[in-house]
């Protein structure tokens, strides 16, 4: 296991490089140990293992200023390309690159650079692996069992291979090393553009910050989209307008942070989001996103996510009937319907020729009769059962499998792990056989880092995808609970 010691050079460097913890401009031999300290914490993934993180080593009051990375220090595409006037050159012969393209390359030419890369300490502590959609393999892919979840997981691929052949032309003009231009090796730099880059105003593809990426995530409680909060309809005739404020308000959640780039400071700062006690971790909100857009950009997702959107799917009257747009229309993890699923439902269950009538109690949230109410939660409870249903697994198969896969993810030797697999069977012998080692009795074989990492986002895949039954689970029990309380 690493050790904030084994990181003593990366701090060092970053100390010398200006970084620090302190609001103080005193030097020392680490950028570390004013405010903050490397540690490690227990993983919510269900085996023994821990995440690297940063602790706080006093107490730290919300607001308070915890961490400054002087721009210098920043890896962007401007800042590399200064460095690099070879690169620089080689740049303007392709203008119509993405800015997310560009310095997904950048990266790759910098790690070429090897010792003699001014960011070396930093490059040679970046993981040597990610489990961020694009990632995964075809078994990984359909072990999510959900059609929109195995859809993005297909759309994030396939971007990530479409946006390595729009640049191969760049990597021919620069010459960078044969095994920095394949596939494998743009797919490991574009995931730790995507993972760890922040928000900077000069360049849309954001920025790299040595140490200041080590910060865990959390996602934004209490911030979350409601469309409660915003909506007050006046007459029907505005929804437009006001559909285009909700968007407009929504899309703001997604540049959450809890620091940001500071023109007059010359560096990007980072502000306690809460107040912590010594010991514990500190955390950093990256923005709002649900569990499959977690795993999409950052490979992980949360047990509890208040952002997180369970879709099941509707019919095109439902749609047709009000003014909402598809996206609005979900189940929250807890089980609740959205407010737009609920106010389209209403709508759809109100005969046509009354819908304009009722029209602005729906869209004020109102439920419009006993009757209409009923029928909204029946087709919702009967609809979260059919998903259900129609899913290979069930919630208690899906618990179990990840018991499984935990006790799995122990072992060290490869011939350990085939035969518990083989043992659980299903599923089980299936990962097996995907990754070839069925009929493979390699007694001594420990395990190898492409299947510990396929068992990874095997396992994230599982979590995911009983995650989403549970929410339906919760969803149907909401509908039994408004019935009851509508009859009595």
């Amino acid at each position: 296991m690493e050790t904030e010691g084994s990181f003593g050079s990366l701090l060092r460097w970053a100390a010398d490089h200006g970084i620090s913890d302190s609001i103080d401009q005193h030097t020392s031999r680490s950028c570390l140990g004013r405010s903050l300290c490397v540690s490690f914490f227990p993983d919510s993934g269900g085996k023994l293992c821990f995440r690297r993180g940063l602790a706080a080593v006093r107490q730290l009051n919300k607001g308070e200023l915890i961490l400054r990375a002087p721009k210098s220090v920043l890896l962007t595409t401007q800042s590399l390309s200064l460095e690099d006037e070879k690169l620089a050159m080689a740049l303007k012969i392709f203008p119509s690159l993405s800015s997310t393209q560009k310095l997904t390359f950048c990266l790759l030419n910098e790690i070429s650079k090897g010792a003699s890369s001014r960011w070396f300490p930093y490059l040679k502590h970046l993981p040597q692996s990610y489990d961020i959609l694009a990632t995964f393999g075809e078994f990984e892919k359909q072990a999510l069992q959900v059609d929109y979840a195995i859809w993005a997981t297909e759309k994030a691929a396939l971007k990530s291979r479409m946006d390595w052949r729009g640049v191969k032309g760049l990597m021919q003009e620069s010459n960078i090393k044969n095994q920095l231009q394949t596939f494998k090796a743009w797919l490991w730099a574009s995931a730790t553009i995507s993972s760890r880059t922040l928000y900077v105003p000069w360049d849309e593809a954001g920025c790299l910050c040595p140490v200041g990426d080590l910060f865990n995530y959390a996602a934004p409680e209490g911030e979350s989209f409601n469309a409660m909060d915003v909506l007050s309809f006046p007459s029907h005739a505005s929804l437009n307008d006001e559909l285009e404020s909700l968007e407009e308000q929504r899309d703001s959640q997604w540049d959450l942070t809890d620091g940001g780039f500071e023109e007059n400071a010359s560096a990007y700062c980072f502000y306690a989001r809460e107040s912590y006690k010594k010991g514990e971790q500190v955390l950093l909100s990256y923005g709002t996103y649900t569990n499959i857009e977690l795993l999409e950009y950052y490979g992980f997702l949360l047990q509890e996510n208040p952002n997180d959107k369970v879709f099941i799917p509707i019919e095109h009257d439902i749609y047709v009937s009000s003014s909402w747009p598809k996206e609005s229309l979900y189940i929250h993890q807890n089980g609740n319907p959205s407010f737009a699923l609920l106010s389209a439902l209403r709508l759809w269950a109100t005969h046509p020729n009354k819908r304009r009538g009722v029209g602005h109690l729906a869209y004020a949230g109102s439920q419009l009769s006993v009757k209409n109410e009923t029928l909204v939660m029946q087709w919702l409870s009967k609809n979260c059962h059919t998903v259900l249903n129609n899913l290979p697994t069930s919630i208690e198969e899906d618990d179990q499998l990840l018991c499984n896969i935990a006790k799995v993810q122990d072992l060290q030797v490869q011939r350990e792990l085939r035969k518990m697999l083989l043992t659980y069977g299903g599923e089980c012998c299936a990962f097996l056989e995907t990754n070839g080692v069925v009929n493979r009795d390699e007694a001594e074989s420990h395990l190898s880092e492409k299947l510990k990492r396929s068992l990874e986002r095997w396992k994230l895949a599982v979590q995911w995808r009983l995650l989403y039954k549970k929410a339906l689970v919760d969803c149907i029990g909401y509908c039994t609970r408004t019935i009851c309380s509508l009859s009595s």
